[in-house]
């Protein structure tokens, strides 16, 4: 089988090399990352980055020529899969269902619609044949009914197991991969670590991907900590974390590590998100858990409130088996794995 993707973030290939683990004899075409061996793609996803919107606009003229280039390449597959990233997929849906109208499309880490712009449910389910959900709640915004919740892939990729006499005094910093987010946090988290003294092991979480020169750069204090570059293992080995917000938080909660959120956004963003477009939780954990029972994992310190002493007071203050039950009923609300569904689904004639 040619199978068409369009994967363009680095999650979305962690998540797309666990599918193919249950496949068979599929050729890989269009945009992924280059280590995948199972095809070679049009473009490396190191090509697609963007940073910030000035980046954006004076690359979009050359975005909408690979998109021509992936509605070229379409007609040789046998089926097309799409992967997250809403601003580049959904416009090139509707330009390969266009062209292809009987060519089977299947849209896989659905756009969170559920946060903003719901009306996008109506273009999903007009361009594409299958929509298949991670969390449980997102399919009830689909109204013609084509989408289905297939799992969540972390339940597939988390592979620690975390033993809490181990953990004792290892306390995890996550302060994000993006640069706003790490210039904002690392000097606050800096002044946590030093104010909890010595008697703690400082746990530092760095992206693989970031240089030496890079690290330099953004993460001033870096020595007073142990530089851990694999999530996972960094949560697996901590008694406690503070995060910065994304996907890391459902890691930690599955993984069974208690933690604060703690992030600051540009104020614009912050108005935009919080005023206009209405959002209430910034934890996808929390989003979760609101969703499933109303009830929250953690709490979300934001903004000017994001200071040492409110951190250390969380660190001191959390309910640690509060926090076991509420990380259970997470666990027990997203029941299983995605990856062998998402492969089944591809692999049906």
């Amino acid at each position: 089988m040619k199978l068409l993707v369009s994967a363009l973030e680095p999650s979305s290939n962690l998540h797309l090399k666990e599918v193919l683990k249950h496949t068979q004899d599929v050729e890989l075409m269009g945009i992924f990352d280059k280590s995948i061996e199972n095809g070679t793609p049009l473009y490396d996803i190191s090509e697609m980055a963007i940073m910030g919107v000035v980046d954006a606009l004076k690359k979009l003229p050359w975005f909408f020529k690979v998109a021509d280039e992936m509605v070229e390449l379409a007609k040789d597959a046998d089926k097309v899969l799409l992967m997250d990233s809403s601003g580049f997929n959904l416009p090139l849906v509707k330009k390969l269902k266009t062209a292809y109208p009987d060519k089977e499309i299947i849209y896989y880490i659905l756009p969170q619609i559920w946060a903003s712009r719901p009306k996008r449910a109506i273009k999903l389910e007009q361009y594409c044949d299958k929509l298949l959900g991670i969390l449980p709640f997102e399919v009830d915004y689909y109204p013609q009914g084509k989408a289905e919740y297939v799992g969540h892939p972390l339940l597939d990729e988390i592979n620690v197991h975390r033993i809490e006499e181990d953990t004792r005094n290892v306390i995890a910093f996550m302060p994000g991969s993006r640069k706003s987010e790490i210039t904002r946090l690392m000097p606050i988290f800096l002044e946590l670590r030093r104010k909890l003294g010595n008697d703690i092991r400082p746990l530092l979480v760095i992206p693989p991907s970031f240089s030496r020169n890079k690290i330099a750069k953004l993460y001033r204090g870096n020595r007073e900590f142990e530089v851990v570059r694999d999530t996972h293992e960094a949560l697996r080995r901590s008694e406690f974390a503070f995060i910065c917000s994304g996907t890391a938080t459902l890691e930690a909660a599955l993984i069974g590590v208690p933690f604060t959120l703690a992030y600051i956004a540009k104020k614009v963003d912050f108005f935009i998100g919080t005023k206009l477009l209405g959002i209430k939780q910034v934890g996808l954990a929390n989003i979760i858990l609101t969703n499933y029972n109303n009830t929250i994992l953690h709490n979300e310190i934001l903004q000017e409130e994001v200071t040492v002493d409110k951190l250390l007071k969380e660190y001191y203050n959390t309910d640690r088996e509060i926090f076991a039950k509420k990380a259970e009923e997470l666990r027990t609300y997203l029941g299983h794995g995605s990856s062998k569904n998402v492969a089944k689904i591809i692999m049906e004639s």
